[in-house]
């Protein structure tokens, strides 16, 4: 069996990484990573060559992000005629450009011919270039190890020290045990190995159990209510369908409740037409909102230049039950190829259709915060702004709580919308802040600050949810603190260590 492996390591290596996908959400089959990553430390450390071991890490990450990006291709679907052509290059160009943040990692760790020492400086490398990944090129990160904790709400609060990262610093170094576990000798070494594993684990589960019981959710006096339509992409921007898709939006924000409804919350670019300059469509709203009551929506945000010309910005709006906009909130993180195309008037001239048909949206400023009356204050996000670890909030002056709003319709009943949602519950954790998550259609929910899902509207199912925020809706923890430092600085003194216990042990050897 050895030599089969070894006859085809690449093969192997790109079966793990495809393997390895079943552990993301919505899957949780994170056994398989036990599998995974000890097969590709297994192949690195019998590799002969530094050359070698970067193409077994470039395999498994190739696979491991083409798959487990796949859903990003539904979004080209919803215009086949003009981007389905592209699914092929985008598949095949997701796995060779974030391949590479595996198989750096894989390479690097050639040089320690230690088994122990090529495991933790895998480790510890890896978890550096998912941070390196979240700001290279504007950032992408996305699939994190971390996130094959969060089918358990314990699991993940060691986030709330260390964020994601440290979550998948934990998880990288249980997935090598089996690794390791065959590489030490000695009946008493493997008990005390698995014993301290057994003890790390429930350690990590321990704390999140103490953690979940110290911040228990009690309800506020202050009600939102989640609107979700369900209005399907296609069926969003049809001009014929516009009228339809507010009133929806109208119909259903009018729904009787038990409570006082203090904010209404609409999904990304829930209005269709201008908020600012549409002064008979924005008067509609006043059927939607109740006196004493604000309704939060997402919309275009028209920034007139002159005459001719004229910035798009998309935005949160704040609108009162008189349909006056009190405040707004501008998408400072925008997606690029989706919103805006980088360098667009350098494109070659039969790239620039295409690009013609992609938005060009103007960026924000980031976090900003606001707040109507004596209402607890809040922050927005628009969709994509909360995969971003430590960048959702401005630490300076913190809200009670941040509205997500977004629209998941692009990506249809695939992995995409189960993983947004876990990013926002990690968000959640790591700040320790509500978030309150509002998809056009998607899955709508509420997050309590140690991530705790308090209601939620099911996958592209119509409905809404009337909750009341936590009575503490936010408090600061050590991530809020200090951000990537802990993680980041944790990770090289693990490489700084490898690499000086490898020195160490190179040189008894020569002296023998």
């Amino acid at each position: 069996m050895k030599n089969k492996l070894i006859s085809y390591p690449k093969t192997v290596a790109f079966l793990c990484g495809w393997l390895a996908v079943a552990a993301l959400p919505p899957f949780f089959v994170w056994p398989v990573l036990l599998i995974c990553v000890s097969v590709l430390l297994w192949l690195i450390n019998k590799s002969n060559s530094a050359k070698k071991s970067f193409g077994l890490g470039y395999s498994f990450g190739f696979a491991f992000f083409a798959f487990g990006l796949s859903w990003i291709n539904n979004a080209l679907l919803i215009e086949a005629t003009t981007f389905g052509w592209l699914i092929p290059i985008t598949f095949v160009a997701s796995g060779a450009f974030f391949g590479l943040f595996a198989a750096i990692p894989a390479w690097l760790c050639w040089y320690v011919r230690k088994p122990i020492l090529q495991y933790l400086l895998f480790t510890s490398l890896f978890v550096l270039c998912e941070w390196v990944r979240s700001f290279f090129l504007t950032g992408f990160p996305w699939n994190l190890l971390g996130t094959t904790l969060a089918f358990s709400d314990t699991m993940i609060q060691l986030a709330s020290i260390g964020g994601t990262y440290l979550l998948s610093l934990m998880v990288l170094l249980v997935a090598g045990i089996p690794f390791v576990f065959l590489n030490i000798k000695g009946l008493k070494n493997r008990v005390m190995l698995l014993s301290f594993v057994g003890i790390f684990i429930g350690g990590i589960y321990g704390f999140g159990w103490w953690r979940l019981n110290k911040h228990p959710y009690e309800k506020s006096d202050v009600v939102v209510r989640l609107v979700q339509p369900a209005i399907p992409q296609s069926m969003k921007w049809n001009p014929a369908q516009l009228d339809m898709n507010l009133q929806k939006h109208i119909k259903m924000s009018q729904y009787p409740s038990d409570e006082k409804i203090n904010f209404i919350v609409w999904g990304e670019t829930a209005f269709p037409y201008s908020l600012e300059f549409d002064d008979y469509q924005r008067s509609l709203l006043q059927y939607a909102i109740p006196e004493k009551t604000w309704l939060l929506t997402g919309g275009l945000r028209y920034k007139l230049l002159n005459d001719r010309e004229y910035e798009v910005y998309n935005s949160l709006f704040v609108v009162d039950d008189k349909t006056n906009i009190v405040d707004s909130y501008d998408k400072s993180h925008l997606v690029p190829f989706g919103e805006y195309v980088p360098l667009r008037e350098y494109l070659p001239k039969w790239a620039r259709p295409i690009a013609s048909a992609i938005g060009n949206f103007r960026k924000g400023n980031g976090p900003k915060v606001m707040q109507v009356e004596k209402l607890p204050k809040f922050g927005g996000l628009v969709c994509y702004e909360v995969i971003f670890p430590h960048e959702i909030l401005n630490q300076n002056n913190r809200p009670d709580w941040l509205v997500n709003i977004t629209n998941d319709g692009w990506y249809g009943k695939s992995a995409g919308p189960y993983q947004h949602l876990v990013a926002t519950k990690m968000r959640a954790v790591e700040e320790g802040v509500t978030i309150v998550r509002v998809a056009g259609s998607g899955i709508s929910a509420l997050v309590d600050p140690v991530g705790r899902i308090i209601a939620q509207i099911g996958l592209h199912q119509e409905g809404i949810a009337d909750v009341n925020l936590p009575k503490i809706s936010q408090f600061t923890t050590l991530y809020s603190c200090y951000g990537n430092l802990l993680i980041v600085g944790l990770c090289l003194l693990l490489v700084v260590l490898s690499g000086c216990s490898y020195n160490m042990l190179y040189k008894k050897q020569l002296t023998k």
